[in-house]
């Protein structure tokens, strides 16, 4: 056939990784172990990489291999019924990637923005007139006007639209160029990005640990995030996140891997490399973990230091002592002294209490942890340009190298429907694909723009993965029928299938995720969906209250998890009335 091949394994292998290493490996994961008793979240953690996801990643990569066609195709093939679980991932990935791209534009803005000096989000612009600092800025800080006001430029409300902002557009159509050169003829160039955009953040991981750990306060930031606490495993929410973590992580049932896989030689051993891939994917989310611990640390510690200095100046002028006499090392000593001796004193004092745990338990994931946390704990680094350009290039690549795989899964189930008529060059058709999607992402650079981010996020890019993978496995094992696929992956790998594999897939994979998608749906109907919305004078961090959406927006919300979801019963009875 004409298919397209990989020029060598490695090449492969290596777009796997980095289509399932992404951001949420180093800003979601972190943050959930932080959040989740420390070591103790490794438990539930790697439960759910044993039972779920090497078994669904085996079962997807296997598939591609054997049918060697794309989600809708492979789906199509197995049981003309089955088709909409290939609709579903082509949908899911089309809308994965209209929002996964914005979030590389605001990467990109905050590259273009490295280069000045000094970092545009470490000092507050002047107001109008130059008489003193921009107001809103100085009541937050600099780094929060950077990102709300000359980023994200963000309206008070998800339904304030506001307007479209210019730098935005330019950075979005930007990154959709540069995903349209790289996928421009499918795997044949995204083969050759892929060794610099998945070897690439391993190379500034690796700087920013070596750099990490030489910052104050690096240890406690360790310390903090390994310390197991196995109270949390009595808690459901902590396996509901583990469970999802992989799920999200790996990228399964997008179709990307079913399309990547494809494109193999059929007798390939398909089961070494869903091990693989899931290993190196779950060694990067503890690798990442420790630079952006001891990055945390360092920020806790430097803003613990800042609250003593604080009081002890105040202590120092209040007492008339000698400068210097009183020292972070011995501020605890010199507090006791004074408080037994001249309580009233220090009570008129109003004193800040400064503790360093309240400083480290100041959790943040997602955008807030790279665009906030992270720029500013950059900001105190020496050399805080050269780290600020290293962090976001490493950003870009890692959300890049998703980005081929999401393009894959729209675009090789389009060119195999025979939809487009063959005379169509795959240059034009990629190159339609990446300006539709840039034109529907402009509507993510207004001003409630992020906000629809997270909406597309919590929703479209979580239930209907679940869903999907569901009918994968239960319409491999009930539809295809086990025996006849255990032959499939007999003859491709030249080994009988154990039983770890026929076991999590006739059982407990199904079984898990059916749990999974139970609690996830309890708790969306236990707790009203809210989101955050920025308001500068808001006290407290970060600088954000908490709002409920209105009901059509709520509607949209439902839409975007139910749309894919829709066209597995749709397919099935179409061709029922057929």
């Amino acid at each position: 056939d004409g298919r397209p091949k990989w020029d060598n394994k490695f090449q492969y292998i290596l777009s796997c990784i980095g289509f399932a290493v992404g951001l949420g490996n180093v800003w979601r994961f972190p943050y959930l172990c932080q959040i989740h008793g420390g070591g103790a979240f490794l438990i539930p953690y790697f439960i759910a990489l044993l039972f779920e996801g090497i078994p669904l990643l085996h079962l997807e990569l296997a598939l591609g291999q054997c049918l060697r066609k794309g989600s809708v195709g492979a789906w199509n093939t197995i049981s003309p019924y089955l088709g909409g679980v290939g609709v579903g991932s082509w949908m899911v990935s089309v809308l994965v990637s209209l929002y996964y791209n914005t979030v590389l534009t605001w990467v990109m803005w905050y590259f273009i923005n490295s280069f000045q000096e000094p970092l545009p989000w470490s000092v507050c612009p002047l107001n109008e007139n130059r008489t003193g600092l921009n107001e809103e800025c100085y009541e937050s800080t600099a780094v929060n006007y950077f990102w709300y006001r000359k980023t994200l430029n963000i309206t008070p409300d998800v339904t304030e639209s506001g307007t479209l902002q210019w730098w935005l557009i330019l950075c979005l159509a930007t990154c959709w160029a540069i995903v349209y050169l790289c996928t421009i003829r499918g795997i044949e160039t995204t083969g050759k990005a892929i060794y610099v955009t998945a070897i690439f953040p391993y190379l500034v991981l690796t700087i920013f640990l070596i750099h990490g750990l030489t910052l104050p306060g690096a240890t406690d930031g360790l310390v903090y995030l390994f310390t197991p606490n196995l109270n949390t495993l009595k808690n459901p929410r902590v396996w509901l996140d583990a469970a999802t973590q992989i799920f999200f992580s790996l990228s399964l049932g997008f179709g990307g891997l079913i399309a990547f896989s494809s494109y193999n030689p059929p007798k390939n051993d398909c089961e070494k490399d869903a091990v693989t891939v899931a290993i190196v994917n779950s060694m990067t989310s503890l690798y990442a973990s420790i630079p952006v611990f001891s990055v945390l640390g360092f920020k806790a510690t430097t803003g613990y230091w800042d609250c003593l200095d604080r009081n002890i100046i105040r202590i120092i002028n209040e007492f008339d002592l000698p400068e210097e006499s009183i020292m972070r090392q011995n501020y605890t000593a010199w507090i006791s002294f004074l408080n037994s001796s001249y309580p009233e004193k220090i009570a008129g004092l109003k004193l800040k209490g400064c503790d360093l745990q309240e400083f480290l338990d100041q959790s943040v994931s997602g955008t807030g942890l790279a665009f906030i946390i992270f720029t500013q704990a950059i900001i105190l680094m020496p050399g805080s340009q050269a780290w600020a350009i290293l962090f976001f290039i490493m950003l870009f690549s890692l959300g890049l190298s998703s980005m081929f795989g999401n393009i894959e899964g729209v675009f090789t189930p389009l060119l195999e429907l025979r939809i487009i008529s063959k005379s169509i060059p795959k240059e034009l058709l990629s190159g339609i694909i990446c300006l539709i999607c840039f034109l529907i992402a402009l509507c993510f650079t207004l001003g409630s723009g992020s906000y629809w981010i997270d909406i597309f996020d919590s929703y479209a890019g979580s239930l209907p993965l679940l869903v999907i993978a569901f009918f994968e496995v239960t319409g491999v094992v009930y539809v295809y029928k086990m025996k006849r696929f255990s032959k499939d992956v007999q003859w491709m790998t030249g080994r009988k299938l154990n039983l770890y594999w026929q076991i999590t897939w006739k059982f407990i994979s199904p079984l898990l995720l059916l749990i999974v998608f139970m609690a996830f749906v309890t708790l969306q109907i236990q707790k009203p969906p809210s989101y955050a919305a920025w308001n500068p004078k808001y006290e407290g961090f970060p600088t954000k209250e908490e709002k409920v959406y209105p009901p059509w927006v709520l509607a949209i919300c439902v839409l975007l998890a139910v749309l894919p979801c829709v066209f597995v019963p749709l397919v099935a009875l179409f061709h029922l009335i057929k």
